[in-house]
């Protein structure tokens, strides 16, 4: 490695890490206090979410921590002569330039695994803590405001006495919509069993306004984590899954499919050859209580969650590696431009990138879920990236 790429190097490392401590600092408290204001958490809470905020945090500031380093360093080196010095002594600016493509690189393999980390340590660990949490939410807003709610089930009370809740009122939503009132009760959650559990003593059950159960005796009510703390049920969404599972739940998802087909395939033609049209009707039931329609939109679900299976690993590719494209623009715009100012580079590369490479990759993401793009197809934006960033290499090159 020569001199003038060692140089040139430990200047842009230097400055990148600086920049990335500063904006992943203000990045991690933004994102804890998010959390922290929206599920109600105390200060404790908030603080144990620091480590699993923090790579959700990097996926924001890393990409442009790198492209302010770029551009600053880069718009210094141009704007004290020192890339017309270097070309003078007949070195080529594209020897300036491969720092930043090599530091863009490694950054951009390291924002694959730290995309990935996010998704499966970070974000689960972050519900993990909400979930511990929920009992310390519940009961500080039940003593405030004498009620909790979210889009599942509401508590209200009249007052709380330790750890007892007062003439408690609990409103349950859902396919089997419940109300029940008691003279007092107790939460406690069961982190094993990921519910938080209410004993209810003088207890009275209202489905749909008719009573269902009154009772003296203590009854107990489990509801789940998952919907205290506003975390949907079900199988994990294609964006929580990790990159080492994705081929495994394509397969899953794969078999599924052809299951749904078979299946489908098998009861039209016994109704065909049976000479039962009736049933052949959309709205007509079938053996498992489904009607055709339902059934077709389950296969309709099956093939769309296969096509964001197929398109995760090449969306993730592409956005690590939007690193390095991103720098391949802004750092012969910085020498183009030849000033110190380098929020104004900065400026000059981001907002197009903002305005156009990011409306780009989300155009291309629908489109294959939507079958209509393959999936690789997500890469078109970091293509125009290369486009524009070769143009301006070359005109820094001839000029």
């Amino acid at each position: 490695m020569s001199k003038v790429t060692r140089y040139v190097l430990s200047q842009l490392v230097l400055t990148f890490l600086i920049t990335l401590i500063g904006m992943t600092f203000v990045m991690v408290f933004g994102i804890m206090a998010k959390q922290g204001m929206r599920q109600g958490l105390g200060l404790e809470s908030i603080l144990r979410l620091l480590p699993f905020a923090l790579p959700s945090a990097l996926r924001f500031s890393v990409p442009a921590s790198l492209l302010l380093a770029a551009c600053s360093v880069y718009g210094r080196m141009s704007s004290d002569n020192e890339v017309m010095a270097a070309k003078s002594l007949g070195i080529s600016p594209r020897v300036l330039l491969l720092p930043a493509l090599m530091l863009g690189l490694v950054v951009s393999l390291g924002m694959i695994w730290l995309n990935d980390v996010a998704i499966t340590w970070g974000t689960s660990g972050m519900q993990t803590v909400i979930a511990e949490s929920v009992e310390e939410v519940v009961f500080r807003l039940l003593k405030t405001e004498r009620s909790f709610r979210n889009g599942h089930f509401e508590i209200y009370v009249k007052g709380v006495q330790g750890r007892k809740l007062i003439e408690p009122r609990l409103e349950v939503r859902g396919n089997r919509a419940l109300s029940l009132h008691a003279r007092e009760a107790v939460l406690e959650t069961d982190l094993e069993k990921q519910t938080l559990k209410i004993f209810l003593t003088d207890c009275t059950i209202k489905q749909g306004g008719r009573l269902e159960y009154a009772d003296s005796k203590t009854v107990q009510h489990e509801i789940p984590l998952t919907q205290a703390t506003k975390k949907e049920t079900g199988e994990l969404r294609v964006s929580e899954l990790g990159l080492a599972h994705i081929s495994d739940e394509t397969v899953r998802q794969q078999s599924s499919i052809q299951s749904i087909e078979q299946t489908l395939t098998a009861r039209a033609a016994f109704q065909l050859i049976t000479g039962d049209f009736s049933s052949l009707a959309a709205t007509a039931k079938q053996p498992d209580g489904h009607t055709w329609n339902g059934l077709h939109k389950q296969h309709r679900e099956a093939k769309s969650r296969l096509n964001r299976l197929l398109l995760e690993p090449y969306r993730r590719c592409a956005e690590g590696f939007s690193c390095l494209f991103i720098v391949v623009v802004g750092a012969p715009l910085a020498i183009k431009m030849r000033t110190t100012n380098f929020f104004t580079t900065f400026a000059m590369c981001f907002f197009p990138v903002l305005c156009i490479y990011y409306p780009v990759l989300q155009w291309t993401v629908e489109s294959v879920k939507d079958a209509l793009l393959p999936p690789y197809a997500v890469w078109l934006g970091n293509g125009l990236l290369l486009a524009v960033g070769s143009w301006l290499t070359r005109n820094v090159v001839r000029y």
